[in-house]
C-alpha cells in the first residue's frame, strides 16, 4: 500500500527546533518530488517547501527561508522538514506529500502531523 507518514510534531516554546519525518511505504521516495505543506488555523494549505528527486531545493514564502530546510534519506525512504527559530506563526499541522517527476500537483499525501508553537 502507498503510504506517507508524518511524525515529530509537537508542542514546543519560540525560538525552539523540530525536525519532522515523513517516511515512505510501498513506494520508492527516491524517485519523487516531496514536498511539506502546512495548514494554519483558519488558513488555507500553502506549501512550505519542495525537493526534486535530482536535488533541487524550493522554498516558499519568506518566512521560512532560513529557518526551514528541507532533506531525504534514500536509504531510508525518508524525508525531512528541519525547523529552526520557530515562531508562533508556524503553528499548523504539517503535511507531505510525493509526485512522480512530470507531475505538477502531489499524488500521494500523509494525514498530518501538530505542531504548536507557544510564546
Amino acid at each position: 500500500q502507498v503510504q506517507l507518514a508524518e511524525s515529530g510534531g509537537g508542542l514546543v516554546k519560540t525560538g525552539d527546533s523540530l525536525r519532522l519525518t515523513c517516511t515512505a511505504s510501498g513506494f520508492t521516495l527516491a524517485d519523487y518530488t516531496i514536498a511539506w505543506f502546512r495548514q494554519r488555523p483558519q488558513k488555507e494549505r500553502e506549501s512550505v517547501a519542495s525537493l526534486t528527486w535530482n536535488g533541487f531545493r524550493t522554498y516558499s514564502g519568506d518566512s521560512v527561508k532560513g529557518r526551514f530546510t528541507i532533506s531525504r534519506d534514500n536509504a531510508k525512504n525518508t524525508a525531512y522538514l528541519q525547523m529552526a527559530n520557530l515562531e508562533v506563526e508556524d503553528t499548523a499541522i504539517y503535511l507531505c506529500a510525493a509526485t512522480p517527476p512530470g507531475r505538477v500537483e502531489m499524488q500521494i499525501w500523509g494525514q498530518g502531523t501538530q505542531v504548536s508553537v507557544s510564546s
